[in-house]
């Protein structure tokens, strides 16, 4: 018989909109926000966690609560690996067992008296956690991030008060260029979209799209070869997680946007880059840029109404360049989100 799911306290989902994105892994820190000498808290659909290092340098993902008076752990501090609680130095191992109560040094101590740990991988210089694991389900595939040939950025995070889904449909948009990136890349006489192919894949689905439009600054724009064809390959893993690989005149850029769900309708939002070309370029310039993107997307995103994703899609009017979002809207749907999602 399977185990009841108990949704996190004030939870801001539906309870059958929570288990349909329990299981899949988000991003929830950067891998140099955990340390080995102070936890940190973070939260994950209403969830909130403790990230700690143990001595041998690995991550531990646990519910963020001391089951002896309620403390948060992420208000305690590492020592020699064991995650201690600020209220009463109760000490935990890296397996959440309760090995230490300082005020009964000699009791025994009570079974029920250990932590909720979770999965968590270390990838891309990110954390991943997820909160169900019911199963093995595709891991978003950045393995340039990896490839010695390539320079590996990161980019701050940002933070939106908007849903995942809003988010990363908007990532997904080829429409919006001309409109909302025409200060950083977008080109306000070229807003046409060409028809591109959709493809399904064990995660999601593949967008190919090819086009014109520069992915060079303004700026840089006389840079690009006349004619030159940009291509723009998105990859998805449900629910929220895309890579973006950009043809390059010169060589490749990728883009992982990997959009954690804190709630409903607060998101933080991960996008870790490479590129094999303009090695010697300015650190400072890039992530300027990549700033200054995320930033003209945050705008319109966090004013988008209604907040949630609407997965019925006679809710919103499609257009022909809208074939992306439609079929993430339907793929989330097959997910079992509910038809307004989160309502």
């Amino acid at each position: 018989m399977p185990t009841a799911i108990t949704l996190p306290r004030d939870c801001t989902f539906s309870p059958s909109d929570w288990e349909a994105l329990a299981p899949f892994w988000y991003p929830v820190a950067f891998s140099q926000e955990v340390t080995a000498d102070k936890p940190l808290g973070a939260r994950l659909l209403d969830e909130r966690l403790v990230l700690y290092r143990t001595q041998d340098g690995q991550v531990t993902a646990a519910r963020d609560l001391c089951l002896h008076r309620g403390a948060p752990l992420s208000l305690g501090w590492v020592e020699q690996g064991e995650l201690v609680c600020a209220y009463h130095g109760v000490r935990y191992t890296d397996a959440g067992q309760c090995i230490c109560i300082p005020a009964a040094p000699d009791a025994a101590i009570p079974n029920r008296l250990r932590l909720t740990t979770y999965p968590v991988q270390e990838r891309y210089g990110l954390i991943w956690v997820r909160l169900v694991d019911n199963g093995p389900v595709p891991f978003p595939d950045f393995d340039a991030w990896d490839d010695p040939d390539y320079i590996p950025i990161v980019p701050d995070s940002v933070h939106l008060e908007a849903a995942a889904g809003r988010q990363v449909e908007g990532f997904l948009d080829v429409s919006h260029f001309a409109f909302v990136h025409k200060a950083s890349f977008g080109e306000s006489d070229n807003p046409e979209v060409p028809d591109y192919p959709i493809a399904y894949t064990d995660g999601g689905f593949t967008a190919d799209y090819v086009s014109t439009v520069s992915n060079l600054p303004h700026g840089y724009k006389h840079l690009s070869p006349p004619d030159f064809q940009w291509r723009r390959l998105f990859q998805v893993w449900l629910p929220f997680t895309v890579k973006l690989s950009v043809t390059f005149p010169e060589g490749m850029l990728h883009i992982l946007n990997a959009a954690c769900p804190v709630s409903a309708r607060k998101t933080r939002v991960f996008s870790p880059l490479c590129r094999n070309f303009d090695k010697d370029a300015s650190l400072e310039d890039t992530l300027a840029f990549n700033h200054q993107v995320f930033g003209e997307d945050k705008v319109i995103v966090e004013e988008l109404w209604p907040e949630d994703l609407p997965i019925n899609l006679a809710d919103e009017v499609h257009i022909a360049g809208d074939k992306s979002s439609i079929t993430y809207r339907k793929l989330l749907a097959k997910l079992g989100l509910g038809r307004s999602f989160t309502a």
